[in-house]
């Protein structure tokens, strides 16, 4: 008995340390295992912010992703997204790898998926968002020294159709839609861009369904059911 109550503190300590270090957790039940992860605040790339900010580590997360797609104990991947944007490599990085998983998964935008937070929403095989959560469109930016010839220009184009080319293949929008949101001038102050909420995202196809957790769950619930009667059949 003590034996149990020790390994069960221990995984919970476990449990613990990996949402502190990573954002990561795992739900375990009788439907199926699914990792917990957390993309939060401005996902941070090759250059270290501030303590002060609170950031998503790309050499944490992708890891952390090639171990839920091998392992026979996690079933699916749920990914919160709540963030106000980063490094477009990084985020990248992370969009194509989730996409590229072959277990179940969902994301859901809580709050916000400001700019490379947009692909890394529809990354997943289904996306959700709150009601009251935004997601915020924008062209590329680049902080530091710009040269002003043509090559530079001509970068921050592909750049962009990197991204653009990412989202309107994982989701459903348009791409002339996508472009106009990207190059709207009377949405944001003193800005280009478009800020898009739950229904409307939806609507323009960019988000799958406007939801709660709850949804959100049954849905990779939904998933790893068909998954696994898809192997049964199989075997």
């Amino acid at each position: 008995m003590e034996e149990q109550e020790q390994e069960q503190e221990q995984q919970e300590g476990t449990q613990r340390a990996n949402i502190e270090a990573l954002g990561g957790s795992l739900i375990r039940t009788r439907q199926g295992t699914i990792h917990t992860l957390t993309i939060v605040g401005q996902v941070e790339g090759h250059q270290l912010l501030p303590s002060t900010v609170k950031t998503t580590k790309y050499e944490h997360v992708l890891p952390l992703l090639a171990m839920v797609e091998e392992s026979d104990e996690v079933d699916g991947l749920l990914v919160l997204v709540n963030t106000v944007g980063g490094d477009i490599e990084a985020g990248l990085s992370i969009a194509e790898t989730i996409a590229g998983m072959t277990k179940p998964t969902v994301s859901m935008v809580l709050g916000g998926g400001h700019s490379i937070g947009v692909p890394l929403a529809v990354a997943a095989k289904t996306s959700f968002i709150a009601p009251s959560a935004a997601m915020t469109i924008h062209p590329v930016r680049m902080s530091g020294t710009v040269i002003g010839v043509s090559q530079m220009f001509a970068y921050f184009q592909r750049t962009q159709d990197r991204i653009i080319d990412f989202v309107t293949a994982h989701s459903h929008i348009r791409r002339e839609d996508f472009l106009s949101l990207l190059l709207e001038t009377g949405e944001l102050t003193g800005d280009v861009g478009s800020v898009l909420y739950g229904e409307e995202a939806v609507r323009l196809g960019l988000i799958d369904q406007v939801g709660g957790l709850s949804d959100a769950l049954a849905c990779l619930h939904k998933q790893i059911g068909e998954k696994k009667k898809a192997g049964e059949r199989e075997g």
